[in-house]
């Protein structure tokens, strides 16, 4: 008896912000740059910080909560929890599980995924495939970031780029036309010198000359980052949509990772999409990894940017490297 591959969709999305918000002028006190120097080269103009108490597990559940009420379920009701985030609360036990008790999802499995930026993307892909094939039926994705504790404030050139932030989404079986149509995921590890934190690993553990040469902060080279970035979010974008049998002209949003506005419309110019299709809140947020493109596809549900049937193209692309898409109908 052949069995027919189930459906899978977002049920319900949510995300969480801290209070604090670091801006341009505030960095001008800290390391010598200048708004217009950050604005130009990146498009930020401000970033949220997170407060002391506050950890990555403690905001990925604000978010995942706000999903859940999206969603109409439990957290009770949730088979299994998948946690992007290179910013752990800890090594071990995953953040999943930290996040798991916080919400309360007792009957759930958990498991954390390292995939840099692209982190959200891989955890849809993952969740996708177990509802596909049946074996779960109410996923949770969280993607969780405190950067601003890896971030090098003595650094003019990364500091003025990352921020705090979370973003969370419920998969479900799909009884409509709602779906995830289609997922992407690459990489290379060629690259791994380009961006990266060299420090805490098995590599380099912790100790007091690794603190003294600062390893334990996110080092990048800018300009070979952007080049690949570019390339590689272009096509991806370009294989999933082959993959799911359209074009870009099928697309209703793009919702890229939010890393820098300059990748952000060379993507967008290549993929020949308007100004209007395009959702960009990096000015606000910087980039906060994993939790970039989690934050704005909730963000464009609360605007009402997003209308039932759309079809939208998520494409992100971090550090490992890694990339990836994924082609959502609403």
């Amino acid at each position: 008896m052949v069995q027919h591959l189930k459906h899978a969709y977002i049920a319900g999305t949510g995300y969480y912000v801290p209070k604090k918000v670091l801006t341009n002028k505030d960095l001008e006190k800290i390391v010598d740059t200048s708004d217009e120097w950050i604005t130009t080269r990146t498009g930020i103009k401000e970033r949220r910080i997170a407060a002391r108490e506050e950890t990555t597990s403690v905001i990925g559940a604000k978010a995942a909560k706000q999903a859940l009420k999206a969603a109409g379920i439990k957290a009770d009701e949730l088979d299994l929890i998948i946690t992007a985030t290179i910013t752990p609360d800890m090594p071990f036990p995953a953040t999943s599980a930290l996040i798991q008790n916080i919400i309360g999802a007792c009957k759930a499995g958990v498991v954390d995924i390292e995939a840099a930026c692209s982190g959200y993307i891989y955890a849809i892909s993952m969740a996708n495939q177990f509802i596909r094939t049946g074996e779960y039926k109410n996923i949770l994705i969280v993607a969780s970031e405190i950067l601003s504790r890896i971030t090098d404030w003595e650094d003019r050139n990364t500091c003025v780029l990352f921020g705090d932030a979370a973003g969370a989404a419920v998969i479900r079986e799909s009884q409509s036309k709602s779906e995830i149509i289609a997922a992407y995921l690459g990489g290379d590890g060629a690259y791994k010198d380009l961006l990266y934190l060299p420090g805490g690993g098995s590599l380099n553990p912790v100790s007091k000359a690794t603190i003294d040469k600062r390893l334990h902060y996110i080092k990048m080279k800018g300009n070979e980052t952007f080049k690949v970035a570019v390339t590689q979010m272009s096509l991806s974008a370009e294989k999933v949509l082959e993959k799911a049998g359209m074009t870009k002209k099928d697309v209703s949003l793009l919702v890229p990772h939010q890393a820098n506005l300059r990748i952000i419309q060379a993507v967008q110019k290549r993929l020949e999409l308007p100004d209007d299709k395009v959702y960009i809140n990096v000015n606000r947020y910087g980039n906060t990894s994993a939790a970039t493109i989690a934050v704005a596809i909730a963000e464009a549900v609360q605007e009402g940017k997003v209308k039932k049937g759309d079809i939208i193209l998520f494409v992100a692309f971090g550090g490992g490297f890694t990339w990836a898409s994924a082609l959502i109908r609403w």
